[in-house]
């Protein structure tokens, strides 16, 4: 897949020497989610049927961070995920629209013919798409507007339980430590990814050596607490059981959150390697415990937790 990054101004060359016929896909696409990848399929399956290529637009950094919504700085699917996961679901070019406060002053109109001149042929974009300055763009202000350009195709949204499939919605499990709920609104495991680094080796003392994972991009980090995942290193997967967080049981001054991986019956030396986690299911929330042996045990109580569940996924 190619990655092409266009500056906020509309009347920079770049746009014009993209140029390609193409269907083109409109969103943000943060998480990559079961409703993402239904307006994806439904382009790739009409692109391919015409002989032309997918493109994929979306925007970097995230609109509301720019505008400083808190938490919008992390993302379900950094762009180096997102570039993974996209070309996986057979996208062949990524546009990444630099977006700060200038780019957001555009009209719908100018958005439009700066989409004219990327010569799609058909633009395919979910009902809630929205464009231009404050959002005043529809989807179907694009249709009209973008009438002699390029036909436009109007997704309607995948629903769960009653609602639809959102980022937002995905944000707001993880923060409660709903991972269960998460993965199956993304249609995946949520996943973190980074490499492995020197900590301060406490569980090794203890008898849980774990992988100390320093994520090598802005991921969003869910609530909190212990895990059951999986983790994969050197090609292989591990049933692991994961520790996000301040460790107050030894600190009162972290103020990151760590990621630390115990992976079960696995000796090897991984630093400097890159190690990608699976979230399965929440355990239980941080806690700070009076003594190194009540923390002992505890990780004794959780680990064995962990390995039942992932059991029970293998089955």
């Amino acid at each position: 897949m190619q990655t092409i990054h266009l500056l906020h101004s509309l009347e920079d060359a770049t746009w014009e020497q993209s140029k390609v016929p193409q269907v083109l896909i409109l969103g943000h696409f943060d998480g990559i989610h079961q409703g993402h990848r239904h307006v994806i399929k439904r382009a790739v399956a009409y692109a391919r049927q015409e002989g032309l290529i997918v493109g994929l637009m979306t925007f970097h950094p995230h609109p509301k961070g720019v505008f400083g919504r808190p938490g919008y700085d992390r993302y379900l699917t950094p762009l180096g995920e997102k570039e993974r996961q996209l070309e996986a679901l057979g996208v062949d070019r990524l546009y990444v629209v630099q977006f700060d406060t200038v780019f957001a002053q555009i009209t719908p109109t100018e958005f439009v013919h700066a989409l004219c001149r990327l010569d799609a042929t058909r633009v395919v974009c979910g009902f809630d798409y929205r464009f231009g300055h404050r959002g005043a763009g529809t989807a179907d202000m694009l249709r009209e507007e973008g009438k002699h350009c390029f036909s436009v195709d109007i997704i309607e949204p995948i629903d769960q339980d009653g609602a639809k499939v959102s980022s937002t919605r995905i944000r707001e499990c993880l923060d409660r430590g709903d991972v269960s709920r998460a993965n199956e609104l993304l249609g995946r495991p949520y996943m973190l990814r980074g490499e492995i680094v020197h900590g301060e080796k406490r569980g090794r003392a203890i008898g849980y050596p774990t992988a100390n994972v320093q994520p090598e991009e802005p991921y969003y980090i869910p609530k909190l607490g212990v895990y059951a995942v999986r983790a994969e290193v050197r090609g292989e997967t591990y049933d692991s059981v994961l520790s996000i967080g301040l460790k107050p049981t030894f600190h009162s001054h972290i103020l990151e959150p760590v990621v630390e991986a115990h992976l079960f019956d696995f000796h090897d030396d991984i630093y400097g390697e890159t190690m990608t986690i699976y979230l399965e299911k929440f355990i239980r929330g941080e806690e700070k415990f009076n003594s190194v042996q009540e923390l002992i045990d505890q990780i004794h109580r959780d680990s064995e937790e962990a390995k039942t569940y992932l059991r029970s996924l293998s089955k």
